[in-house]
């Protein structure tokens, strides 16, 4: 690099190729902080070379790296042979929790699931659905659990107790049994909402938790 007296410099830069070294005088103005690099030919072979004081390895060109290799850990969606899976359902608002659980079994069905490696268990609400779930886990019969049910907000501050337990005692069943849990509970702001999401124009999440079981296992 060199300075003339007009306040630019002068930087020297080497691009390599297969049969030899180019060199290039480029000015630069002398606010400018950043040496950019000159666009070259990707290299195929390794090459070095020295720039002031500094020793540049250049093994692979950019367009021929890659990044090192990822392990990707995926569950089967085709393969549920021997799987069994438990389904804890609420009653209350049960207009809504059997269809959900409608949802969830033809998703099984689809997939082919068989019916008796599939038990359906009802608990009074969604506030008891994760110690039902808990308990199943324990037992080691299941591979994964679906918990499904409804809470709808009413008048008092009852929707955001039962809400912040249900979700508290799903997770606590899966981390407490070692068995996935998946939560398939609605917490709406009204009926609307609810009966949307339970076969209507936002889907069945009921048939999405069982699409989430299989693709765990």
């Amino acid at each position: 690099m060199a300075l003339n007296g007009n306040g630019c410099c002068w930087i020297q830069e080497r691009i390599l190729s297969r049969n030899g070294c180019s060199v290039f005088l480029t000015p630069r103005s002398r606010s400018s902080a950043a040496i950019l690099p000159r666009k070259s030919t990707a290299l195929s072979s390794s090459s070095s070379f020295q720039f002031q004081g500094f020793v540049v390895d250049r093994k692979q060109s950019s367009s021929s790296m890659q990044t090192a290799a990822v392990r990707h850990l995926v569950g089967s969606v085709t393969k549920t042979q021997g799987l069994r899976f438990a389904v804890v359902v609420a009653r209350f608002n049960e207009i809504v929790t059997r269809q959900l659980l409608e949802g969830a079994l033809d998703t099984f069905r689809k997939y082919s699931v068989n019916e008796e490696d599939i038990d359906v268990v009802w608990v009074p609400g969604s506030f008891e659905i994760g110690i039902v779930a808990e308990r199943l886990g324990k037992s080691r019969n299941y591979h994964a659990i679906l918990c499904i049910g409804a809470v709808i907000r009413g008048d008092t501050t009852h929707y955001d107790a039962v809400a912040n337990s249900v979700a508290s005692g799903v997770l606590s069943a899966g981390l407490n049994s070692g068995v996935p849990c998946i939560f398939g509970v609605l917490t709406c702001e009204d009926m609307d909402q609810a009966l949307n999401r339970a076969g209507g124009k936002s889907g069945n999440k009921g048939a999405e938790c069982a699409l989430t079981a299989v693709s765990l296992l």
